[in-house]
């Protein structure tokens, strides 16, 4: 597990911290019930305060992307389908607005969008 702490991000550590395990665990790098390292020790690993850590660890367990054994560490929670449609469908939702306000800056028709939309569908298979 690959994590990077960027101090000019405007992002707070714990976030940032989140953020790239959440990634990693939906796109697959980290795998269901694969053992996170310890809180303690990502902490020391980062150079950061382990109250920093723990705060991100919480945040993950609270949002069902970790699951905690006490005693014998934190793991990667089994795969919430519909908390991953949720995550993709977000995402969908931010790349739709980034379309709208480019195809509005070229002057484009709700049936030219619509046709763009229906081209790439028709490529996809």
């Amino acid at each position: 597990m690959t994590i990077l702490i960027d101090n000019k991000s405007g992002a707070p550590i714990y976030d940032q911290i989140y953020s790239q395990i959440k990634s990693q665990i939906i796109s697959g790098a980290l795998q269901e019930n694969e053992m996170l390292p310890s809180i303690r020790g990502l902490a020391k690993d980062l150079r950061i305060s382990f109250i920093t850590t723990k705060r991100a660890y919480e945040e993950l367990e609270k949002d069902g992307f970790i699951y905690t054994l006490p005693g014998k560490g934190c793991y990667v929670a089994p795969k919430n389908v519909e908390l991953l449609r949720e995550e993709n469908l977000k995402k969908i939702e931010e790349h739709i607005d980034e379309i709208v306000r480019l195809a509005v800056s070229c002057n484009l028709s709700n049936k030219d969008i619509i046709d763009m939309v229906n081209f790439s569908l028709e490529e996809q298979g």
